[in-house]
């Protein structure tokens, strides 16, 4: 599994809007209508991770998400990473 540069992470963050880098992940924050929206998407979104096997480190306060998605094993960002969070944006766009 290739692990992106920099260049390369600033480049594919550009299709991604909201999402930035911050200490060697990228990462979001999307709020909510309540805590019970809020849970329903993070669900989804669960599922959505046991299949690609890629678990986001994430933190949720009331109605606000936050995550955070690197890759451990490659020790920074990798195409999983993108894989995922334009899976987590679909998901949103969809509710």
């Amino acid at each position: 599994m290739k692990k992106y540069t920099l260049e390369e992470i600033t480049s594919e963050l550009k299709k991604l809007e909201g999402w930035d880098y911050v200490d060697g992940a990228i990462e979001t924050t999307f709020e909510f209508k309540n805590f019970k929206e809020t849970f329903c998407i993070m669900t989804r979104i669960a599922f959505e991770c046991e299949l690609q096997n890629h678990h986001p480190d994430w933190s949720n306060v009331y109605n606000t998400l936050t995550i955070r998605l690197n890759t451990h094993d490659a020790d920074g960002i990798t195409d999983k990473d993108f894989k995922m969070a334009k899976t987590i944006e679909a998901i949103i766009e969809s509710d």
